[in-house]
């Protein structure tokens, strides 16, 4: 195997960890953050810039100013073999091409970037460059599910370098994306790596781990001798760059990390329907003497109808939560349900970031001697951890259910000292996924 570079990956929502262990997930992007990544003995690390909840504008200013950032680091610490990867979502939401137009500016130039958006612990593969969901066991092109439909990120192409046309608004036409399908890869794809040039555009296919280890062979073979690359991937392609085995203890024991004999707190933020699927199965559980898990409404339209109103909103969802944890049972706060409506896609994101704000604030008033925190929801999962919790950086102690994350705050912490927080992204795992996760976190 080719020698093992730095492999630097920016996030634009904290759940592209989901399927790798034992790295540091960074909060912030100043210069002696990004070092302590860069220094870290893990051969990967994250930076959480959560760009997927801002407008285009506000994404591309973030991004340039890590990229910049981020330059400043690798000089600092005299690191020079590095691949940077801008983890996107896997059903090709996200602002592409401002996100990679951006890193290359900053941090190019480079032979090729490649698309490569298989996510196979959530059911997503791309075969003869068109990319698949799972959905109900049916192979379905991803541009006919609920998220092409997205009122910010939608499109209309399922076949990559029809989605790259799209999406760069004819910039890089269908017909020069360069396709590295399944017989490619399989085949072997260094010689074809070793002459990409002037940031050619690749869709890359994938069916099994299998299929994106070989190709991360021949990437990193290919980038020892000097040839540099981009990647615009979800997770799995993650798990073959870093090579990092099996993770230290197994997911069915996690509730070994779980510092207290208190209930946890979940929170639903996510609100697709597969979320609402398992809050539905988490509210129905029963667990005999355990925390059972007791459903507290955040009617996010009273936001919207009477914003002057958030504070009362905040102290009658706080007390609703101390009386179920004082009761020995486990709070489970989410938003209503229902799918608001908006004039203009800015009004949604601006609401969101009002949403966000409320289940921030609910997390800084959660008991201090909580168990654990289930946070469901990619944005949601960041702003949990990045103002709720406040955290500069924290470890990743691998997946609890398959591209389910649990982090661990520091021991100094100052609410919530070795607080395991389990990242649950909105479209991932079964009916029964989040029942799963807090099952095991309440096992002990």
């Amino acid at each position: 195997m080719a020698a093992q570079p730095q492999i630097i990956v920016l996030d634009d929502d904290p759940t592209g960890s989901q399927t790798v262990h034992s790295c540091l997930l960074l909060m912030r992007w100043d210069v002696e953050t990004l070092r302590l990544g860069l220094s870290d003995d893990s051969p990967i690390f994250f930076v959480l810039t959560n760009t997927r909840a801002l407008s285009p504008e506000q994404a591309a200013t973030r991004t340039r100013e890590v990229c910049q950032n981020l330059k400043a680091a690798l000089e600092a610490e005299g690191t020079e073999d590095f691949l940077v990867v801008s983890r996107s979502d896997s059903t090709l939401r996200g602002h592409y091409p401002t996100e990679t137009d951006i890193i290359t500016e900053q941090l190019g130039p480079f032979d090729a970037h490649f698309l490569a958006p298989a996510f196979f612990e959530g059911g997503r593969f791309t075969r003869d460059s068109v990319h698949y969901l799972l959905v109900d066991g049916v192979e379905t092109p991803v541009h006919e599910t609920e998220f092409a439909r997205d009122s910010v990120f939608g499109f209309r192409h399922s076949y990559l370098p029809d989605y790259v046309e799209e999406k760069t608004k004819g910039e890089i036409p269908a017909d020069a994306v360069e396709r590295f399908v399944l017989s490619d890869l399989r085949a072997g794809s260094k010689t074809r790596l070793m002459n990409l040039s002037g940031n050619r555009c690749v869709a890359v296919d994938a069916e099994t781990q299998a299929d994106l280890d070989q190709f991360a062979e021949d990437v990193l073979a290919a980038a020892a001798t000097g040839k540099r690359f981009l990647f615009r991937s979800a997770a799995s392609l993650l798990t073959s760059l870093a090579q990092l085995g099996k993770q230290p203890v197994a997911a069915e024991d996690m509730a070994e990390y779980v510092p207290t004999q208190k209930p946890g707190v979940v929170l639903v933020g996510s609100h697709v329907k597969k979320s609402t699927q398992q809050l539905e199965e988490l509210l129905k559980d029963g667990q005999g003497n355990s925390p059972a898990p007791v459903g507290i409404e955040v009617e996010v339209a009273r936001l919207r109808d009477e914003p002057n109103q958030k504070e009362t909103l905040l102290e009658e969802l706080l007390g609703r939560v101390k009386e179920v944890y004082e009761a020995n049972q486990t709070p489970v706060v989410y938003t209503s349900r229902e799918e608001l409506t908006f004039e203009s896609a800015q009004q949604r994101l601006d609401f969101g970031v009002a949403v966000s704000t409320l289940l921030v604030d609910i997390v800084r008033g959660l008991p201090t001697e909580i168990g654990f925190l289930i946070s469901k929801g990619g944005i949601t999962s960041n702003d949990v951890l990045s103002s709720g919790l406040n955290l500069q950086s924290a470890r990743l102690l691998g997946q609890i259910l398959p591209g389910c994350s649990v982090v661990r705050s520091p021991a100094t912490h100052p609410q919530f000292p070795n607080l395991p927080v389990v990242v649950f992204p909105g479209n991932v795992g079964d009916a029964q996924g989040l029942l799963t996760a807090y099952r095991r976190l309440i096992s002990r």
